[in-house]
């Protein structure tokens, strides 16, 4: 098992195969790769299926013996085992936008404690973004290109993630799906009182919460668990929240349904001064 002292570690090992995923990624993205349809109607590149090669290869190594459900692999029928601990793997989140030549796609693998997400790292190759936890109250993010030789945490320029601090009581900066709006979204959203919406494609909506440039992140629509466990990780170690409606904690590992999450909100940090 790992221990809270090791996601430092974590981090520094997986980083090389996150880099190296992101570079397969933007082979494709420039090449404009075939598109093909999951049983569900969800699309698929292969890039989706080599990115996920890599970063499975990695963890095996890094961390034997600890189950990894990852989406591709799960798609495809494989027996998805989970434990205490388990990964969740998204190889390419964001595919629509892959597909349409919108750089918004990121590259998640997120680390799960007893159903709570401890570790996350996103990267968004097409943009050189990395976010990434160091330890469970302590994330940051870098720029890194996917051609980077040899990555390494020790020679980025790594800025601390932290969520701001905003009051309730005045209009929110939204941030919400490119791709996945719904008019249950536009329903709950009429009740907030917005100062500005940011529509944002794959995971990197997470990420805007973390950095501290939007306050709400809404998601009434379906996600999976792999979708949003590194994103989770990361907004909790800079300081935010992600709950379901009722303000219940958004719990990882259900078999049950197929690893399908409900619908949750994520917050910055709130103040009623």
């Amino acid at each position: 098992m790992l221990k809270i002292h090791d996601e430092d570690h974590l981090a520094r090992e997986l980083l090389p195969a996150v880099i190296a995923a992101g570079r397969v990624t933007m082979r494709h993205f420039k090449a404009g790769g075939a598109v093909a349809s999951k049983s569900d109607g969800s699309p698929v590149t292969i890039a989706d299926q080599l990115s996920e090669d890599i970063l499975l290869a990695a963890l095996s190594r890094i961390a034997p013996g600890i189950p990894v459900v990852a989406e591709e692999a799960h798609a495809g029928g494989a027996a998805s085992t989970t434990a205490s601990q388990f990964f969740l793997v998204d190889p390419l989140d964001g595919t629509r936008e892959f597909t349409n030549g919108i750089g918004e796609f990121t590259i998640n693998v997120g680390l799960i404690d007893n159903g709570v997400p401890v570790f996350g790292v996103i990267y968004a190759p097409a943009l050189s973004k990395l976010y990434i936890t160091l330890g469970r109250t302590h994330a940051v993010t870098a720029n890194i290109a996917p051609d980077h030789p040899a990555p390494d945490l020790d020679h980025l320029m790594l800025t601390r993630l932290a969520v701001r601090s905003h009051d309730p009581r005045a209009p929110q900066t939204i941030v919400a799906s490119r791709s996945h709006g719904s008019p249950e979204l536009e329903h709950w959203l009429s009740n907030i009182t917005i100062g500005e919406r940011r529509n944002v494609g794959s995971s990197l909506k997470f990420c805007l919460v973390a950095e501290g440039l939007a306050d709400l992140y809404p998601r009434l629509g379906p996600t999976k668990e792999w979708d949003t466990a590194a994103g989770h990780a990361i907004v909790t170690a800079a300081g935010g929240t992600v709950t379901i409606l009722d303000g219940g904690a958004l719990l990882y590992g259900k078999h049950d349904t197929n690893f399908l999450n409900p619908p949750f909100i994520v917050r910055a940090a709130a103040h009623l001064g």
